[in-house]
């Protein structure tokens, strides 16, 4: 699911933006200085981030480096911005004309205010490099998903433009791969809320058909061991107690050891369970291909790994598999996904699917439909196939009609909120387990949290008594239904 959130400052409730629920935005807000240093008015960024968790965890570094480095604030009032930030994905079609109908709109606020900096980050500054500034002059950065790290140096670069005559500027460009580098000169990080997102590795190798990010994130990267767990360490002790572990291909993580050994991602699971105060882990996305049988031992071995995995499978036909060029059969898939359930029976599904994919008969789509309702997904993300510029299937015939595609999602989709609703009301009469992360907005005598299978639960506490559940993982009973992603149930016991 592609989402616009304009707060990078994300807590984890926040996040699920990406999973259709509603959150509440929070901020950290940095030290009141100028760019000068001097004691006064911070200036304040305004960031429109669009895409994956990736782009909501790149977004929240930026925010870091420029508030480490020129003491700017976050602000959700795009009038109040001295700086406006688009950090953009491209895994949608037209995902380009977008970004510049956006900043045609920001056009508007720089020619009221001139001295308003306006840069793009992220894919689609990635796939289009200078073509941005050409495009759109008034743009003062562009920059990578490699080189966000290079922010404040590019906003430097770009004031020391801001008096030349704009047909003798020097773009302020750098869509570069610097290796890993980034990692290496990112703040410490800095959390609200008792959840977090730990970019584990960069880029993708396996090159989809389909897919652009091997293209504008580069090929796969992944983090020493020992850096990883360093910024886990930090989070924890600031009171971080689940862990969600990113990448594009999170689960192909070979990490380098101190000693110069490889660290496979199920020995990086158990590394992570390790650290005091993680008490749940989560990671997305993972790959069919990497999700290899250490992993399910994984399950069996570690309670900190939550009941819930992401798996994109995309397809349910063999065929249109092969012609995304995914590398693996339907078989497989479902033999890893049993395997899985031997180990933990409680596991909750979910999944990416392409509808629509060039070649897709009807049989294709049955055999897609026949997979949801076998494996039962919990939710998924689901979407027309749209072409996307330099990848080997915009060279495919797109085959299939623009109003079957919609007819197969719309089908397609049922089953899917079919099986959610259904396993919400499941849920009743239950105990799940809960992170309590804050008191409920419209209802000041409950507590809301995040079940392991995503669910927000919500329960009554003594009001006096709110604090010292916050944080806390908690056993629930669940005895009402509320919607197909939330429940309400009574408290039972206090787990850690």
């Amino acid at each position: 699911m592609s989402v616009t959130v304009f707060n990078p400052r994300i807590n984890d409730v926040a996040a699920k933006s990406t999973l259709l629920v509603a959150a509440d935005e929070s901020s950290s807000v940095a030290a009141p200085v100028t760019t000068d240093g001097n004691k006064g008015v911070s200036k304040k960024v305004f960031i429109a981030t669009q895409g994956c968790q990736m782009n909501v965890y790149d977004s929240d570094k930026m925010l870091d480096v420029l508030g480490d480095s020129h003491g700017m604030e976050v602000t959700h009032n795009i009038d109040d911005a001295d700086v406006l930030l688009m950090n953009t994905c491209s895994i949608r079609e037209k995902a380009q004309e977008k970004v510049f109908s956006e900043l045609g709109r920001w056009r508007k606020l720089k020619e009221k205010r001139p001295d308003l900096v306006i840069g793009v980050g992220g894919c689609v500054a990635s796939q289009e490099g200078d073509n941005i500034q050409k495009r759109a002059p008034y743009v003062d950065m562009v920059f990578g998903p490699q080189t966000l790290h290079r922010l404040p140096e590019l906003y430097d670069q770009s004031n020391e433009q801001r008096d030349i005559a704009p047909k003798n500027r020097i773009g302020t460009i750098d869509i570069s791969f610097p290796s890993i580098e980034k990692f290496d000169f990112l703040p410490e990080p800095k959390v609200d809320g008792y959840k977090a997102f730990v970019s584990i590795m960069e880029g993708c190798s396996k090159y989809c058909s389909f897919c652009v990010v091997p293209y504008t994130r580069g090929e796969e990267l992944s983090r020493p061991l020992d850096d990883v767990l360093a910024e886990i360490d930090s989070l924890a002790e600031q009171g971080v107690r689940e862990i969600n572990l990113l990448g594009q291909n999170v689960n192909g993580y070979r990490g380098e050891k101190d000693d110069g050994s490889i660290c496979r991602f199920a020995e990086l699971l158990h590394y992570v369970s390790h650290v005091d105060g993680v008490e749940r882990i989560r990671y997305t996305t993972s790959h069919p291909l990497e999700f290899t049988d250490d992993i399910i031992d994984a399950y069996a071995q570690l309670p900190e790994l939550v009941s819930h995995l992401h798996l994109p499978v995309q397809s349910g036909s063999n065929a249109i598999l092969a012609a995304m060029k995914r590398n693996h059969t339907i078989d497989v898939y479902i033999n890893q996904i049993n395997k899985l359930k031997a180990v933990r029976p409680d596991i909750h599904l979910s999944s990416d699917f392409i509808i629509g994919f060039p070649g897709e008969s009807d049989q294709d789509f049955q055999d897609t439909l026949n997979l949801a309702k076998e494996l039962n997904f919990d939710h998924s993300y689901s979407f027309i196939y749209s072409k996307r510029p330099g990848t080997p299937a915009a060279e495919l015939p797109d085959d299939v009609s623009f109003s079957t595609k919609k007819a197969r999602l719309a089908e397609f989709q049922k089953v899917i909120i079919d099986s959610t609703l259904a396993k919400s009301h499941e849920m009743v009469g239950t105990t799940t387990r809960v992170l309590v992360e804050q008191v409920a907005n419209r209802h000041p005598d409950c507590l809301i949290g995040t079940a392991d299978n995503t669910r927000t639960v919500m329960f009554k506490y003594d009001v006096d008594k709110m604090d010292e559940l916050l944080g806390k993982i908690v056993s629930v009973k669940v005895t009402d239904f509320v919607s197909p992603h939330m429940v309400k149930g009574e408290l039972v016991e206090v787990l850690a």
